[in-house]
C-alpha cells in the first residue's frame, strides 16, 4: 500500500502538465491509481492485517508505517471506490476547455493519496501529516478559482475550522504517545495509557475528530462547502474528508471506549449534532444544501454508534460508515446531474424529473431509501443493527435509543423531501415539450438529459445499496473482524431478517413518523430550521473571528511599539530568566574552576572588559566604533591564544571589514550623538539592569557549561579519528573546515567577500562623492516611539512637525 500512495502522488504531481492536451480526459488519467488500489486491496482481504514500513529519518526513529487492517479497508474501499466514480464522473461533468481541469484533477488526486495513507497510517506523524495534505486539498477544491467572495470565504472558514482541530489532533497525539511511550498507534490501542497526560490527550483527538467531521459547534463549514463543484461534495464532503474524524474516533474506540472521558462527549455531541442536522435539512430548498445538513445529521449518527464500545454498536457503526458513504455519494452525484440537466437546484423549481429520467430516477431512490433505512437495502440492514444495539433496559441506552429514533424520523422526512422535490411533480411525459419555466436554464425548459456516465455514476453505488443488503453476510467480512475486538453479544450478525424484534418494531415507528412529519410540512416549514441565536453556530463563528481580530489588534498595538530599546530589552529579559531558572532548579553547576588557563589570557580579558564597560560612556560615535572593534579584536586574540588559529583568522576579519564600513560611513555623519531626547533616570536604570542581567548571564551560562565538559563529544572524537585517514591532515580544525564543513566555510568565505565588496565600493562612491543628503532630526524633534513611549503623531511627510529637512543635513 506504499507504492499505492506513492502512485497517488506522483499522477497527481504529472496531472497539470498533462491537463492541456488530454483536457477533461486528466480525470480519466486520475481515475487509474485509486481503481489500481481498489483490486490491490481486495486481494488482500483474506491476509489482514498487514503492516509494511519505512524510515525516513532513522537517526531519531520516526519511520512511515502503513497497517492495512479491518478498519482500514473499510475505509480504503470507500475512498479508492467512490474516488474513481468520482473522478470518471468529473470527465463528463467538466466542460471542454474550461479552466481549471489541471488544478481540479490534480488536486483530487492529491487528495485520494493523501486520504489513503491517513487511514493506513500506523504512526502518529504520519497520519498528522496526511491529515493536514487533507485539509489544504479541501480548502483548494473548495475555493476553486477563488474569484467570487463566496468561494474565498467559505474555503477560508473551512481551513481555519479544520486547521484549529489539527492542532488540538496534533498535540493530543503527541500527550497520547509520550504517556504510552511508543509512536505507533496500534500499539497505543493494544495498552492504552493512563494519567492526566493521556486524559487531555483523548480529549485533544476528539477536538480534532469533532472539527473534521462537522459535530456541533464546528459543524457550519460543511454547508458553507457546498459552493465546490458536485464532484468535490460528493468525494469530499460525503465519502471521504468528512469520515477523516469518525474513523479517527473508530480507530481509538478499542483503547478508550470504556472511559467516560471519551464516550461521554462523543455521545451527547453526536446526538445534538444528529437532531440539529436533521431539523436544519428540513428546511432548506437546495437539494445540495439539504444533503449537507443530512450529511452532518449522519455524522452525528456515527460518532454515537462509534462512541459506546459494544460489539453491536461497533458493528453498525462500521456498516454505516461504508452505508453513507454509498448513498449519500450516489445522491450528490444524482443532484450534480439534475443542477446540469436542468440549471437548477432549487427543488420549488423542478418538476417532473422522475417521469423525463426513469433511470436516474430510480438508482436516486434506491440511494434515498438506503438513507431512510427502507429494506431491504443495507441501510436498514445497518440502522436495525443501530437499533438493536441499544435496546436494552439501562437509561443510558434508553437515551441513546430515543436520540436515534428521533434523528432517524428527521432523516426520513428530508429524505422525502429530497426525493418528492428533485423527482417528483406532475411535469410532461417524455417526448412532451415543457412550457412551464423553473425547469431549466433561465426557465426556459431546455433539460438535457443525463448521459450514461452520469447516470452509470449515479446506479453503482445505489446498486451495490442493494446488492449488499441482500447479502450482508459480504459486508460483515470487512465489518465483522473490527466488531469482534469489543466486548457484547458475538452470536449477532448483520441479516435482512432478524424476526420480529423491537428495532424492526422501531424502524417501522421511524419510517411512518418521518413520512406524516413531511406530510405536516405546510405547518412545520413556518418553524423548521429555525434557531435562536445564540443556537447559530455560524455566528458563532463570525463573533469569534471578529474577536481574535480585535485581541490580535491590541495585543500587536501594546507589543509592537516601534521601541527598539523595548525590543532588545524584551529578548535579553528573557533570554537572561529562562535559562538561569533552569540552572537554579537543577542545580547543574561544575566542580572546581581554574581563573586563568594561560599568562596571556589575563590582559587580554581585562582588555575586552575595559573596552566594553567605556563603551557605554562614549560621546562620539568614532569612539564608540572603535571601542567596539576592540572587544572584537580582544575576543580574536582569546581565540588565538587557545590555539584556534581558523577562528581568530575569520574574527580579526570580520572585525577589520565591519571597522572599514563603519569608519567610511561615519565620515559623512556628525562626530556626537545626537540627542533626539531626553530619557528619565529609572529609564536609564532599567536598561542598565537589564544589560547586567544578561550580560552576567551569558557569563556564567558559559562558564557552567564549558566546566561541566568532561570529556571529548562523540563528534569531535569522530573527527579527530577521521582527519588524517579520510582528510590527510594532522590539523584536525583544518580538515573540519575544508573537508567535513567545506560548505560551510564556503558560505562564511561568500560572505566575506560579499562584505569586501561592499565596502569598496562604499569607499569609492564616496571618494569620488556620489553620495546625497538626508535629514536628520533636529534635538527639538524626538523620534517617535523610541522607549515605548508610543508611535508619535507626526504628519504625513514623516516629520513631526510637517516641515521637511528639519535639522542638519548629513551624507549618507
Amino acid at each position: 500500500m506504499l507504492i499505492a500512495v506513492v502512485v497517488h502522488l506522483a499522477v497527481a504531481a504529472v496531472l497539470p502538465a498533462l491537463a492541456r492536451p488530454l483536457g477533461r480526459q486528466a480525470f480519466m488519467l486520475g481515475a487509474v491509481p485509486p481503481a489500481a488500489a481498489l483490486v490491490v486491496a481486495l486481494t488482500w482481504l483474506g491476509s489482514l492485517p498487514r503492516t509494511e514500513s519505512v524510515a525516513w529519518a532513522p537517526a531519531v526513529g520516526l519511520e512511515f508505517t502503513t497497517r492495512l487492517d479491518a478498519l482500514a479497508m473499510v475505509m480504503v474501499v470507500l475512498v479508492t471506490g467512490i474516488g474513481t466514480i468520482v473522478l470518471v464522473y468529473f470527465a463528463r461533468y467538466a466542460k471542454p476547455g474550461e479552466e481549471g481541469i489541471g488544478r481540479d484533477s490534480c488536486v483530487l488526486v492529491l487528495f485520494a493519496g493523501a486520504m489513503l495513507g491517513l487511514v493506513l497510517a500506523d504512526d502518529i506523524f504520519s497520519l498528522y501529516v496526511f491529515w493536514e495534505i487533507t485539509t489544504v486539498c479541501s480548502f483548494l477544491l473548495v475555493g476553486g478559482s477563488g474569484r467570487t467572495r463566496e468561494e474565498r470565504r467559505s474555503a477560508r472558514q473551512a481551513l481555519l475550522v479544520t486547521v484549529l482541530g489539527g492542532l488540538a489532533l496534533l498535540l493530543g497525539l503527541i500527550l497520547l504517545s509520550t504517556a504510552a511511550g511508543t509512536l505507533r498507534i496500534s500499539e497505543i490501542v493494544a495498552d492504552p495509557p493512563g494519567g492526566a497526560a493521556a486524559t487531555a490527550g483523548m480529549a485533544l483527538v476528539l477536538v480534532g475528530a469533532f472539527t473534521k467531521s462537522a459535530q456541533v459547534p464546528f459543524h457550519p463549514w460543511l454547508p458553507a462547502a457546498m459552493v465546490a463543484p458536485t464532484p468535490v461534495s460528493a468525494y469530499l464532503h460525503a465519502a471521504a474528508m468528512v469520515k477523516a474524524g469518525v474513523y479517527l474516533v473508530a480507530r481509538f474506540a478499542p483503547a478508550f471506549a470504556d472511559r467516560p472521558e471519551w464516550w461521554v462527549p462523543l455521545v451527547v455531541v453526536g446526538l445534538w449534532t444528529m437532531l440539529l442536522g436533521g431539523y436544519r435539512a428540513l428546511r432548506q430548498y437546495d437539494l445540495k444544501m439539504l444533503l449537507a445538513f443530512g450529511t452532518v445529521s449522519q455524522l452525528g449518527f456515527l460518532m454515537v454508534l462509534l462512541a459506546v464500545g459494544t460489539r453491536v454498536a461497533e458493528l453498525a457503526g462500521a456498516t454505516m460508515i461504508l452505508v453513507h458513504g454509498l448513498f449519500k455519494s450516489a445522491l450528490f452525484l444524482a443532484t450534480g446531474a439534475i443542477d446540469k440537466g436542468t440549471g437548477t437546484r432549487d427543488l420549488r423549481r423542478l418538476s417532473g424529473l422522475g417521469r423525463r429520467w426513469p433511470v436516474l430516477a430510480v438508482f436516486a431512490t434506491l440511494a434515498a431509501a438506503s438513507m431512510a433505512g427502507v429494506p431491504p437495502l443495507l441501510g436498514f440492514v445497518g440502522k436495525e443493527t443501530a437499533l438493536e444495539a441499544f435496546t436494552h433496559a439501562t437509561t443510558k441506552d434508553l437515551i441513546i435509543l430515543t436520540g436515534l429514533v428521533v434523528g432517524s424520523v428527521l432523516t426520513t422526512a428530508y429524505t422525502v423531501r429530497y426525493l418528492v422535490g428533485a423527482f417528483g411533480g406532475s411535469g410532461p411525459a417524455p417526448g412532451e415539450t415543457d412550457s412551464s419555466p423553473g425547469v431549466g436554464e433561465g426557465g426556459s425548459g431546455a433539460v438535457r438529459t443525463p448521459g450514461a456516465v452520469f447516470t452509470t455514476a449515479v446506479a453503482l453505488p445505489a446498486a451495490a445499496g442493494l446488492v449488499l443488503g441482500l447479502a450482508p453476510g459480504l459486508v460483515e467480512r470487512l465489518t465483522g473482524p473490527f466488531a469482534d475486538r469489543f466486548a457484547g453479544k458475538q452470536d449477532y450478525h448483520l441479516a435482512l431478517w432478524h424476526g420480529w424484534t423491537p428495532p424492526l418494531l422501531l424502524s417501522v415507528i421511524i419510517l411512518v413518523g418521518g413520512y406524516l412529519l413531511y406530510r405536516g410540512s405546510a405547518v412545520f416549514d413556518r418553524t423548521a430550521g429555525r434557531l435562536p441565536p445564540a443556537l447559530r453556530a455560524d455566528d458563532g463563528y463570525r463573533a469569534a473571528l471578529r474577536g481574535l481580530n480585535r485581541v490580535a489588534a491590541g495585543f500587536t498595538a501594546r507589543v509592537q511599539t516601534g521601541s527598539l530599546p523595548v525590543y532588545l530589552g524584551t529578548i535579553l529579559v528573557v533570554l537572561a530568566v529562562v535559562p538561569t531558572w533552569g540552572l537554579v532548579t537543577d542545580s547543574v553547576w561544575p566542580g572546581p574552576l581554574r581563573l586563568v588557563h594561560t599568562e596571556m589570557q589575563l590582559p587580554l580579558s581585562v582588555l575586552v572588559v575595559i573596552a566594553a564597560l567605556t563603551l557605554p560612556l562614549a560621546q562620539r560615535r568614532l569612539t564608540a566604533v572603535l571601542l567596539t572593534g576592540l572587544v572584537g579584536y580582544g575576543i580574536g586574540g582569546l581565540f588565538l591564544v587557545y590555539g584556534a588559529t581558523d577562528l581568530a583568522l575569520a574574527q580579526f576579519l570580520v572585525e577589520t571589514l565591519t571597522l572599514v564600513v563603519f569608519v567610511l560611513v561615519l565620515r559623512r555623519v556628525s562626530a556626537p550623538f545626537v540627542r533626539t531626547h531626553v530619557t528619565t533616570r529609572r529609564a536609564d536604570i532599567g536598561k542598565a539592569v537589564v544589560a547586567v542581567a544578561a550580560g552576567g548571564f551569558v557569563a556564567v551560562f558559559a562558564t557552567v557549561f564549558s566546566g561541566l565538559r568532561e570529556s571529548r563529544s562523540e563528534i569531535g572524537a569522530a573527527y579527530a579519528a577521521w582527519a588524517e585517514p579520510e582528510a590527510g591532515a594532522s590539523n584536525v580544525v583544518n580538515a573540519i573546515l575544508i573537508d567535513f564543513r567545506a560548505l560551510d566555510t564556503v558560505g562564511e568565505i561568500t560572505v566575506l567577500l560579499v562584505a569586501a565588496t561592499g565596502a569598496a565600493t562604499l569607499g569609492l562612491a564616496l571618494a569620488r562623492g556620489r553620495h546625497r543628503t538626508i535629514p536628520v532630526p533636529s534635538e527639538a524633534a524626538p523620534e517617535a516611539g523610541e522607549d515605548g513611549d508610543g508611535a508619535g503623531s507626526g504628519h504625513a511627510d514623516g516629520t513631526e512637525d510637517g516641515t521637511r529637512g528639519a535639522g542638519p543635513e548629513v551624507s549618507r
